[in-house]
């Protein structure tokens, strides 16, 4: 467990109960707005920047973070008590919020995940072809030129037409951000807990998002995750792969809205 103290960026808006919004690698707080505009008017949310994003500082320190570091700077957002709070999580945001949740408790009431990037779950569970396919990305992406690399990475998750039709000016952001995923991946890859330590300890009010199309390692971590579950929920978005939440918001945020208002 890390016992770093961290001070994240975030934005707030909304009143009600708290909902937390963890965003994606290579995205940041910002790719929830279709969201919050959907929630605001009965939840008090707070999308977070992860290390390196917004105006969150990067990662200083010399060796890299762990998913415990990720999850210290998503608590460090909560406000002092104990009052609850829900989790929403994408990607690799959806590891940290699982790892979050696990830190905090009976506090977290409620958690989303939304394809979660826990890669180290493939390998302990004899999933090998998906494991190497995405660890084959996260390598490439250590060896190769930046721009080169974000080409890798965006096109791994949405396709070749997705880079083609990134401008050039997003293409620059993303090529310098490839040191931030390059953090990410290795505490996706070396960070959490057994599925039997991940069913004892996640909320069991979790709901569990998968899209169609999706690539090969993340619908794997989801089976995974299924099979341990004790009755958490699963949705099925019919289109829209991993990256739906930005592409295919009027599919993904009503199944979040709906699990939120339940009791």
């Amino acid at each position: 467990m890390s016992n770093r103290q961290f001070t994240a960026d975030y934005v707030e808006t909304g009143t009600g109960p708290l909902a937390v919004l963890v965003h994606a690698s290579m995205s940041g707080a910002r790719q929830w707005n279709t969201l919050v505009t959907a929630l605001q008017d009965r939840f008090r949310l707070r999308a977070l920047n992860l290390f390196g994003y917004g105006r969150t500082p990067a990662w200083a320190a010399s060796v890299p973070p762990t998913l415990d570091d990720y999850a210290d700077l998503v608590i460090s957002a909560l406000p002092a008590g104990d009052a609850p709070v829900a989790l929403i999580g994408h990607s690799f945001g959806g590891a940290v919020a699982m790892q979050a949740a696990r830190r905090l408790g009976a506090r977290a009431a409620k958690l989303v995940l939304i394809e979660p990037s826990l890669f180290a779950l493939l390998a302990a569970n004899g999933r090998k072809d998906a494991h190497a396919e995405i660890f084959a990305v996260a390598d490439d992406i250590q060896h190769l030129a930046p721009e080169a690399a974000a080409e890798r990475f965006i096109t791994f998750w949405t396709g070749a037409a997705g880079w083609a039709a990134t401008p050039p000016e997003r293409r620059a952001v993303h090529a310098r951000g490839v040191n931030l995923v390059v953090h990410e991946f290795g505490a996706a890859f070396a960070g959490g807990a057994t599925l039997a330590e991940w069913r004892e300890t996640l909320p069991a009010k979790t709901l569990i998002l998968a899209a169609a199309g999706t690539t090969r390692p993340s619908r794997e971590v989801v089976e995974l995750l299924l099979l341990a579950g004790r009755g958490w929920e699963v949705a099925r978005v019919p289109e829209g792969g991993h990256m739906s939440p930005l592409t295919h918001p009027h599919l993904v945020n009503p199944l979040i809205a709906e699990f939120l208002d339940r009791d």
